[in-house]
């Protein structure tokens, strides 16, 4: 197997080593020089809507997997759908009547609006093809399918022969005191995290942390109680809440699964995990993760995957980002606005211990100057460093490089053409032309265009839009000063057909200077300064009445010559 070193500097200097470059790593040590693969591994419980929080989940486990195939290691990503845990709750929005549901296996439980098989493919399928639009591409496999296929089968009685060595485990760690949450926003994802989940009892005296739970064989739920277990023929018998008594043989038949801080270890065994990182709530004492590293170790054989726990992600503006509470955004949503590459550059250029906040409101200009700043920086060679290396893994893969504007236009300048068009991309595709970003197709603007124009229709608070009047102020341009009434003559008998974004600007700026008798090209005194101010501010007012809006000298040529001059003159 190669064992090239990652973040190789393109000019021979020294290596450039991120986090990324230490997991991976990590990673290959504990494969071990005779491995002939390298197994990396994420898991999400699709148990609602997959969101931004638990992205970091899988982007975190791609770009390890990503830098070994960059180095030429063969490697997979493996990603288990843990759609055969329980239905633990009715989300926020969902009909009531579904508390019928809960108990059962996600993938046992209705799609809640019809389109899918199951609820757990509802959730899945929207992900996977934002993902895939972000160059994101795992080997999938579904736990519901492992554990009725019989995959696990031997797995669940090795575990059930050594349960009491198993409890001996758990009982030791539920002693331990949780970290206490350093937000809220941490508190309410922990409340609402799997990590300590299947604490319940699930019998009586020897039998009540029996780690394998039946889903019934008659209500489909796991609300049973196992009464007796014979080692010798591995019959299981249990009572369930709604009155059934049944009895599986667990040698030759797959009605359950093991209690989910066993199955964690047991996947990783089975499936020779390498490297597997986890949410800093499963990190607390006492929790799967702490507990799973013991078993994997102690009752499976193998030793722990490397790993590490990361920090949440938060959304601005939203308390609790809950996969239950049916509200909080997701990779598709951000998508609809970030390009992919500005998507993954939100998680990969900061540590995994730090936390953060995607912010779909006016950060969102800042974020897109920001990254293309970062472009330019990458493109001298001279100037890589950690941040260009960071820029590097989130514009492209192993595989290549992801889709980007033909023609690159800042995001601001589409945005408040978008905002004063309304949304119209034609329109928008000749004003830009105008404004010197020349291109022969609206698709060369693409994907920026399209997100700029969402974004613009569907963040910024209506007070914050551009509305342009319909008609004159006739009152105020009746009430015009001396001085007003010059500025709008100089600035209308030199507008032409505004059709320059050089020329329209320093006429937006000169203005002033030339009622002072002074040229376009003289320097601004701290009158024409303050003439300045008042002249944009009268030029807002008559042309969208605000105070402020998109840039005067865009704005201008957004809604052309024969509009600012019907709307300029009395």
């Amino acid at each position: 197997m190669a064992r090239g070193k990652g973040g190789e500097d393109k000019h021979g200097e020294k290596p450039l080593v991120d986090w990324v470059s230490k997991a991976a790593d990590d990673a290959i040590r504990h494969a071990g020089p005779d491995a002939q693969v390298v197994t990396c591994s994420s898991g999400v419980s699709p148990s609602g809507r997959v969101h931004l929080g638990n992205m970091r989940e899988f982007i975190t486990v791609h770009f390890v997997a990503d830098e070994l195939r960059r180095r030429g290691v063969p490697v997979r990503h493996l990603h288990v759908w843990d759609d055969y845990d329980r239905f633990r709750k009715v989300p926020v929005g969902t009909d009531p009547s579904y508390a019928e549901h809960v108990g059962k296996p996600l993938s046992a439980v209705p799609d809640p609006e019809g389109c899918h098989p199951s609820w757990a493919e509802h959730y899945k399928v929207p992900l996977r093809d934002a993902l895939h639009a972000m160059g994101i591409d795992m080997e999938e496999v579904s736990q519901t399918e492992r554990y009725r296929s019989g995959f696990y089968r031997e797995d669940v009685l090795h575990a059930v022969r050594h349960r009491h060595e198993i409890e001996e485990v758990l009982a030791r760690y539920r002693t331990k005191k949780p970290v206490a949450p350093a937000s809220d926003q941490e508190a309410a994802a922990l409340a609402d995290s799997v990590a300590d989940a299947d604490e319940q009892a699930t019998g009586g005296g020897d039998l009540a942390r029996f780690p394998f739970r039946p889903y019934c064989r008659g209500c489909g739920r796991d609300t049973v109680t196992v009464t007796a277990y014979d080692d010798e023929t591995t019959d299981l018998t249990y009572t369930c809440e709604c009155g059934d008594t049944h009895t599986t043989n667990l040698a030759t038949q797959d009605e359950g699964k093991l209690v989910w801080k066993v199955d964690w270890p047991m996947r990783w065994a089975k499936e020779h995990v390498d490297f597997e990182p986890a949410g800093m709530d499963h990190a607390t004492p006492g929790s799967s993760f702490t507990v799973g590293h013991e078993l994997v170790e102690k009752i499976f054989g193998m030793p722990r995957p490397a790993w590490f726990g990361y920090a949440f992600v938060g959304f601005a503006g939203v308390q609790k980002m809950s996969s239950s509470a049916g509200g909080a955004p997701t990779a598709k949503d951000a998508l609809r606005i970030l390009e992919p590459s500005i998507l993954r550059w939100l998680y990969v250029r900061r540590s995994y211990k730090q936390a953060f906040d995607i912010d779909f409101g006016p950060e969102v200009v800042r974020l897109y100057d920001e990254w293309d700043a970062l472009a330019r920086k990458a493109g001298d060679p001279a100037k890589r460093d950690l941040q260009v290396l960071a820029y590097e893994r989130a514009s492209a893969t192993a595989a290549g490089p992801l889709p980007t504007a033909e023609v690159v236009v800042p995001f601001r300048t589409l945005s408040s053409v978008a905002d004063v068009t309304a949304g119209s991309a034609e329109q928008i595709s000749r004003i830009i032309g105008d404004v010197g970003y020349p291109h022969e197709r609206v698709d060369q603007l693409e994907p920026r265009l399209g997100k700029a124009i969402a974004w613009t229709s569907e963040y910024v608070a209506p007070e914050d839009r551009t509305t342009v009047r319909s008609a004159p102020d006739a009152e105020r341009l009746a009430a015009l000063t001396e001085q007003e009434s010059a500025w709008l003559t100089l600035f209308l008998d030199r507008l032409g057909d505004a059709r320059d974004l050089d020329d329209v600007t320093a006429l937006v700026y000169g203005v002033p200077k030339l009622a002072l008798g002074m040229s376009l090209e003289d320097k601004p005194t701290d009158q024409v300064k303050a003439d300045q101010k008042q002249f944009f501010g009268l030029l807002y007012h008559l042309l969208v009445d605000a105070e402020r809006g998109p840039r005067l000298p865009t704005l201008v040529m957004a809604l052309g010559a024969d509009k600012v001059r019907s709307l300029l003159t009395p």
